[in-house]
């Protein structure tokens, strides 16, 4: 496993990381959750992500138990709010209180003093973003968080946080979760550049295009006991499951074929080629889900291969 800075903080994550969202406290038995923590945790990941809202802090209770047996400096844990945890009218949002209430409950459920990373986990329209980085800052101030985040904010947001932060002398963000993949790729244009500029890195999420890029829609229909199934990311997948997508993930997978490799190691190489990226973020529901992710940390991408796949996406 190969680690990165995570933007201009002295902070160092695995290139793999491993999150919880709709997998951890819901569809996967805790038992073989824990395994698979374990598994990316002997493979040398250190960088583990969670949030209040995976299903109501049960995501959060399933990572941190199984990280319990490891030394605490040993990896980086994070968490995150904006999205309702309740039906009151400050049970959601970035407001200072929802963010402290949050943080602590976070903490609680997890059995931690801190997190390593707090993200907001979307933008905030109808909360100031001094009020919001003022609590964050307040948090880092007392050791309970160590590095503040954004998830999914625009380019002229990560600005505006970056300049508000500047003028009041406040923490600012390092990392943005936005999702990138070779058949999402809005952030290449706006958000890696700005970024790049203020020393922001992405760990981006669904770098498998919620698992378009493992093969297994080929025949563009979802899998019943597959994760895709739920609900929640079903319209995500379907969003996905177009025929000229399906094209290209015929023609990657015969490229990676060629490689020597597969078709999800490859996806992610190809997201790590990008040096504003820290980490390519990966759900996995069996152990040997992870092992196959890692993979792509391992293969280095020659320009001819960029190319190609560039001639495939293009």
């Amino acid at each position: 496993m190969k680690y990165r800075r995570l933007g201009r903080s002295g902070l160092k994550v695995s290139e793999v990381s491993l999150g919880s969202w709709l997998t951890y406290g819901k569809s996967v038995e805790d038992n073989v959750a824990e395994k698979t923590i374990h598994k990316a945790y002997e493979l040398g990941i250190n960088f583990f992500d969670s949030a209040n809202v995976y299903e109501r802090g049960e995501g959060e209770k399933v990572m941190a138990k199984a990280l319990k047996e490891y030394a605490r400096e040993s990896y980086v844990i994070t968490t995150k709010a904006f999205w309702p945890m309740g039906d009151g009218p400050n049970d959601r949002g970035l407001s200072r209180k929802h963010v402290y209430e949050q943080v602590h409950n976070s903490l609680k459920r997890m059995n931690l003093d801190y997190v390593d990373i707090f993200y907001c986990h979307r933008y905030d329209p109808e909360t100031p973003v001094d009020e919001t980085l003022r609590v964050i800052d307040d948090l880092i101030r007392q050791g309970k968080v160590l590095y503040a985040g954004v998830s999914e904010w625009t380019a002229a947001q990560i600005e505006e946080a970056v300049g508000v932060a500047d003028k009041y002398l406040l923490d600012r963000i390092v990392v943005n979760q936005p999702q990138y993949s070779m058949l999402n790729r809005y952030i290449e244009k706006e958000v890696l550049p700005v970024s790049s500029k203020y020393g922001i890195s992405q760990v981006v999420w669904s770098p498998l295009a919620q698992g378009m890029l493992t093969g297994k829609y080929k025949d563009g229909k979802i899998p019943e006991n597959s994760r895709a199934a739920n609900d929640t990311i079903n319209t995500s997948v379907k969003n996905f499951l177009t025929e000229e997508n399906l094209k290209k993930v015929q023609q990657l997978g015969k490229l990676a074929e060629e490689l020597n490799t597969t078709l999800p190691a490859l996806a992610i190489a190809w997201i790590l080629r990008q040096p504003n990226v820290a980490s390519a973020l990966v759900g996995a529901s069996r152990p040997e889900q992870i092992e196959a992710n890692v993979k792509g940390s391992e293969l280095e991408l020659k320009t001819e291969v960029i190319e190609k796949i560039e001639g495939i996406l293009a």
